[in-house]
Order: structure tokens, then C-alpha cells, then sequence
């Protein structure tokens, strides 16, 4: 036998057996799913679960050998997080805990990669820049819960707690699957430009929503019946949801702030394509992601985007200089698109009264002011300042019934409140990491993939920077891509070296 017949595979392909059984089993398959199609017509079974069932598994035997491939098991991941509202649909089933279309497909790549790792050559575990900070996080939380094990019990939390561990266990397996799989500038590319041009629909429809009020993604169950509409979150069905008379989209993200701190992010990765293809399509795309993020009526994005020129600043002065006689073109834009935006976003800068005194307002109530539970927060991390009151041991969604804590709208001080100084310093060490490691490959390379590394950086201080202004943890899409955006910087840095 010659010796390439013991050459591993590239991808997922490997799990699904020899490359010469595959019309049989992609055969055998299609004749079964048109059996169960009949069936399902001839009995009482209800087609809007059986027709979408068999069509994804018709589509899956005929073209799982494009669909096994890494780049494309992860494009297809970004796609479901970015298009279906996380918390707002669950999947049909009896568990004891609601099944979500993207924890079924995380589960499902994670569980795929675990059995590559063992089986397939090509697929090996990366040590990577963020090996340490990342262990020093979920060491930090870790250790938080089990000094705090009396409080957990006590508050009856076990639950909850495990919940977000595990949640953040996935975040963590997403950031290391990346640079592990992803091993071509071209695979790279792909999943950059799967997120521009998400990011550019959820512009559109964000735009759409601002105009007519319509929002799509609560409507997604009459194109795909076998999602199951949950209850819209606390803040999207209160009078939180407008400003200054202007409807604040949120799309298919859990809160307006968390849809503007999405495109915000998103939009490095444009500019990236821009400089890369010279291509006007992703200049469009580009300037429909900055509507997207003003769209939001929301001051998160607007101190994201200040802090996400400053390090645009650092890397390119001249560049950053050229582009400010757009500034007023682009107002002009924004007004015509959206009427009323910009004086609404001015008006929540400058409030009746003063932005201090709105901040300091209703202390210790749901929704108040971000600065009026920094002192009594400051005050309570005191007393368990090392290794704080345990990892998501505080409950501050109403739709739950455990509620034991307000809404702080500040993650670092969520984050030292539940691990203490030791997780606050873990978490920084991290974002500093990734900006130093990356900013230093930006200002070293003379090609159009500098504006990756700086872009990445970039994404990663608006975020760091937007945990100040709202508890990001709790949105779980915009958490998720930029884990992503983590993964992206290893394998990015990876290919260079």
C-alpha cells in the first residue's frame, strides 16, 4: 500500500470513516429521510418539525464533506451566533435545561475537535500567548466558588454557578479551536469575512428596525419552525428601550447596548478587508456596521469607538489624520438615515441635571445609575477582596427567580465582586497581552496584515473599555466574538511566526 494512503485528514472528516464509503452512506441516508418525510405525511406526525429535520439532514448527507471542514464548521457557528437571538429561542425538548441552537452547535464542534485532537495528526492543541492569563481567569473563578462553597448552598445557586462556568468553559474551548484548525491566511480570511458580512446584515436589519419599528428576529420562528420563542428579556419589554424619542434597536442582541458594542467590535475587521482587497464592498460594509452601532442610540459604542481611535492613533497617525474630514460627511449621513439619532446620543452625553447626577441616581435599585453603586460596591468587595463571593453566585436577571443582586452596569466591578482582585488582575493581564503582543506584530509587518493585529487590538481595548459602562458577561453574543476574536489572534500571530 503506498505511503499516502496513511496520510491524516485536514478536517472532521476523519470522524465520519473512509472517503469511499461516502456515496453509500450519503445514499442510504437521503432514501431514509424521504422514508420518514412519508411517514410523517401519511400519519399525524407534525410536519413544520419533520420537513426542517429531514431537509437538514438531506442537505448534511450531500455536502458533509464541505460542511466537515474546520473553516466551515466555524463560519456556521459565527453565523447562528450572530443571526439567532441568544436567550430569546430554544430548541424543542424535555432536558432539564433549555437546549439553544448555538450551545448545540458549540457542543457539537467542541465534541468534534476533542475527537480529532486523539485521532487526526493535523489537528494538535496550540500553545499559544494567552496560555497563561486564560488558566489564570478560569483558576480565578474556580477557586472563588470553592472558597464561597457556604455561600453557594446557602443562596441556593449551584445551579446558576454551573451554568456560567460552563458557559465560559465553551469560551474557552472556542478561543482554542481556532488557532488549532485554522492554519491558512486564506482560512483566516474566511472567518473575518463571515463576521463583516454578518455584521453587515444585522446592520441592514437594524437599520430597517429603526425605520419601521419591525424587528425581524422576533420573527424568526415563521421561517425556521423549530425554534420556540422565549420571552424577550426584561430590558427590551420596559420603557428602557427609547431614548430621546428614538427607538434604541437592538436586533438580535440581548439589549441595545450590546447590539452597538457588537458592531463596534465588528468594525476593525472591515477596516482590515478594506485595507487587504481594496475592494468598495467592504467599504459599504464598513460604513453600514458604523450606522448599525449609532443606530443603537446608545454612549457605550460612542466611548468604544473614542478609545478604539486611540489605538488606531498609536499605530497609524497619518492614516487616522487623513480620515477627519470624513467625520462631517459621515454626521451628515447619519442625520439623513437616521432622523433624530444624533441629537438623541447628545442629549444622553449631556442630561437634564448632568450626566453625574443621572449616573449617581436610585442607588441600590434595579437599573441604577453606573456610578451610584461604585462606592457601596467598592465597600461590599472589602470584605472579600482576594477571591470575592464566588463566580456567578450574583443574580441580577428579573426573568429569573433568584434574583439577589442589582444591576450594577459595570463588569469590573461584577468581576471583583464575585473573584475578587485575583480574577480583575487575571482578566488584565489578559487584554494587556493581547495588545502588547499584537500591536507589536501591527508596527513589525509592512503588509495589509498589520491591520489585523491592530484591528484585533483594537476590538479588544473598546471591549475591555465597554466592561466599564455596562455587565458584558451577561450578553453572552458579543462575549462569544470576542473569544473569537481571542482564537483569531493566536492563529493570525501563529501563521506569522
Amino acid at each position: 500500500m503506498p505511503p499516502t494512503a496513511f496520510r491524516a485528514p485536514r478536517d472532521l472528516r476523519v470522524l465520519t470513516g473512509r472517503g469511499e464509503r461516502g456515496p453509500v452512506v450519503s445514499g442510504a441516508v437521503l432514501v431514509g429521510s424521504l422514508c420518514l418525510l412519508t411517514l410523517a405525511v401519511l400519519t399525524s406526525a407534525p410536519l413544520k418539525l419533520a420537513v426542517p429535520l429531514v431537509l437538514a439532514v438531506v442537505v448534511t448527507a450531500a455536502g458533509y464533506r464541505s460542511l466537515l471542514r474546520w473553516p466551515t464548521l466555524l463560519t456556521g457557528l459565527l453565523l447562528v451566533v450572530l443571526f439567532i437571538p441568544i436567550r430569546r429561542y430554544t430548541l424543542p425538548g424535555s432536558l432539564p435545561f433549555q437546549v439553544e441552537p448555538y450551545r448545540l452547535l458549540t457542543a457539537f464542534v467542541a465534541a468534534g475537535w476533542l475527537a480529532s485532537l486523539l485521532v487526526d495528526m493535523r489537528v494538535r492543541l496550540r500553545r499559544t500567548f494567552f496560555d497563561a492569563p486564560l488558566m489564570a481567569i478560569a483558576m480565578s473563578m474556580l477557586i472563588s466558588d470553592a472558597v464561597n462553597s457556604g455561600r453557594i448552598h446557602s443562596l441556593d445557586v449551584q445551579t446558576e454557578v454551573v451554568k456560567k462556568l460552563t458557559f465560559f468553559a465553551s469560551f474557552f474551548a472556542i478561543a482554542y479551536i481556532i488557532p488549532s484548525v485554522i492554519r491558512r491566511p486564506a482560512h483566516v480570511d474566511l472567518v473575518v469575512k463571515a463576521l463583516v458580512g454578518g455584521g453587515t446584515v444585522l446592520a441592514i436589519c437594524a437599520l430597517w428596525e429603526g425605520w419601521t419599528h419591525y424587528n425581524v428576529f422576533n420573527h424568526l420562528g415563521q421561517f425556521i419552525p423549530v425554534l420556540k420563542l422565549d420571552q424577550l428579556p426584561y430590558s427590551l419589554i420596559s420603557n428602557q428601550n427609547n431614548r430621546g424619542g428614538r427607538l434604541r434597536v437592538y436586533g438580535p442582541a440581548q439589549s441595545p447596548i450590546a447590539l452597538g458594542a457588537l458592531f463596534v467590535i465588528l468594525l476593525p475587521l472591515g477596516i482590515y478587508l478594506i485595507k487587504r482587497t481594496a475592494q468598495r464592498r467592504w467599504l459599504a460594509a464598513t460604513l453600514l456596521i458604523v450606522f448599525g452601532a449609532i443606530a443603537s442610540v446608545s454612549r457605550t459604542p460612542i466611548v468604544m469607538l473614542i478609545a478604539m481611535t486611540i489605538v488606531y492613533w498609536r499605530f497609524r497617525r497619518n492614516d487616522v489624520r487623513r480620515l477627519w474630514p470624513l467625520a462631517l460627511p459621515l454626521l451628515l449621513a447619519v442625520h439623513i438615515a437616521l432622523p433624530g439619532t444624533i441629537g438623541s446620543i447628545s442629549g444622553s452625553f449631556f442630561p437634564k441635571g448632568g450626566i453625574i447626577a443621572e449616573q449617581q441616581a436610585h442607588p441600590g435599585g434595579y437599573g441604577s445609575g453606573r456610578l451610584a453603586d461604585l462606592v457601596p460596591g467598592l465597600h461590599e468587595a472589602e470584605t472579600h477582596l482576594t477571591f470575592g463571593q464566588g463566580f456567578g453566585t450574583r443574580l441580577t436577571d428579573r426573568s429569573q427567580e433568584k434574583v439577589n443582586a442589582p444591576i450594577l452596569d459595570d463588569q469590573w466591578l461584577g468581576l471583583l465582586l464575585e473573584t475578587g482582585i485575583v480574577g480583575v488582575v487575571a482578566l488584565l493581564w489578559l487584554f494587556v497581552a493581547l495588545y502588547r503582543r499584537l500591536m507589536r506584530a501591527a508596527r513589525s509587518d509592512d503588509t495589509a496584515r498589520a491591520w489585523l493585529f491592530a484591528g484585533i487590538a483594537a476590538a479588544m481595548v473598546a471591549f475591555a473599555v465597554s466592561m466599564a459602562t455596562y455587565d458584558t458577561f451577561s450578553f453572552i453574543q458579543q462575549t462569544i466574538v470576542a473569544f473569537v476574536y481571542v482564537g483569531i489572534a493566536g492563529s493570525a500571530l501563529a501563521l506569522r511566526e
